[in-house]
């Protein structure tokens, strides 16, 4: 029998903190027809007219914040996450990680795979609450290469993994050596997408966003909400370290342009936060298994610099996912799962 392939998707990262690698890179991932939703020809002119000459510089800026001697966190926290998965699994399995956007890609990893002779495919995009800019895309993107191979294996994917009760269980040791009860108010600050995005996941027609509260809790009408998603992980992460509802707080962080995204902002939700004077806040960002710019620097650098201008103390960052055994244990359950049924 052949191996089983195990194919692990993580969004993505320029190859070097430079200019022209940044550009690549943004030019790659915005001009996605699932990230950025509108016409081709408005996506171009946005992308390549305005955005990209004029981001660039600016992110490259960012990133050469965060670049250290390992290079790109986020890719460098993925190898350790993908080669403990391979150890963990053992031989019976080929596991391989690619970048949604840029190196290494998901058309090298797969042809990895089927020069490994797999005799199938789990693919895992590593994002835990289902968005069609995240998991969507790289679902799509498999489809469209593996659906041109002569010879298609059993291909299957993980949806969503946003209650994964060994991630849930990670993200709350991670966040114990912290001691949240001594933090005023905990935020979960999830990345952020365009509010259009949500309705269009919306089959029904008659729920998104027709009340204050329809991403609070999740249900059957609702289930593949990304906003009703990440409530739900935020809610289990609290049940866990025994945080009262009134004392967290679910905000949405990285907004693109002038269209409303998913509410609260962040940034608004500091602003409420310092004027009722609370001066210590824990941050969680899990929508992501690893380290990233969103994370290391939005979240420790910005969001820490406007909640001091504003009155507050002290913004620390729960650490991501990254190398956590249980997080790695949630790995292997997912690829288990999968191969018994």
């Amino acid at each position: 029998m052949g191996k089983k392939g195990v194919l692990l998707v993580n969004l993505g990262t320029p190859d070097s903190p430079e200019v022209s690698d940044v550009k690549k890179y943004l030019d790659e991932f915005l001009m996605d027809e699932r990230v950025i939703d509108v016409n081709a020809f408005s996506r171009t002119l946005l992308v390549k007219g305005v955005i990209v000459p004029f981001r660039s510089p600016k992110t490259a800026k960012l990133y050469k914040e965060i670049w250290d001697e390992n290079g790109s966190p986020l890719l460098y926290y993925s190898k350790i996450q993908a080669a403990l998965l391979q150890e963990e699994l053992g031989d019976d399995y080929h596991v391989e990680l690619a970048m949604r956007y840029q190196t290494p890609s998901i058309a090298s990893a797969l042809e990895n795979m089927k020069a490994g002779l797999v005799e199938s495919i789990q693919v895992i995009p590593m994002f835990p609450q289902y968005a069609s800019a995240s998991t969507g895309s790289v679902i799509q993107k498999v489809m469209e290469i593996v659906g041109k191979w002569q010879t298609i294996p059993p291909v299957s994917f993980v949806n969503s993994f946003h209650d994964n009760e060994l991630m849930i269980g990670a993200f709350a040791d991670n966040a114990r050596k912290y001691h949240p009860e001594t933090y005023d108010q905990i935020l979960f600050s999830f990345h952020g997408l365009p509010e259009r995005q949500l309705k269009k996941c919306d089959h029904s027609g008659q729920h998104c966003l027709k009340a204050d509260n329809c991403c609070n809790t999740l249900t059957d009408v609702n289930k593949f909400c990304y906003s009703a998603q990440c409530h739900d992980t935020a809610r289990l992460i609290a049940e866990r370290l025994n945080i009262p509802a009134d004392q967290y707080s679910v905000c949405f962080q990285s907004r693109l342009g002038k269209d409303p995204w998913v509410q609260p902002y962040t940034s608004e939700v500091l602003k409420e936060l310092a004027a009722k004077g609370k001066k210590k806040l824990l941050v969680f960002c899990p929508a992501f298994v690893a380290d990233c710019l969103e994370t290391l620097y939005e979240v420790t650098v910005e969001y820490g610099e406007d909640f001091k201008k504003l009155g507050g103390e002290e913004v620390q960052l729960v650490s991501s996912l990254n190398e956590h055994p249980q997080w790695i244990a949630a790995l292997v359950k997912m690829v288990k799962d999968q191969h018994s049924v």
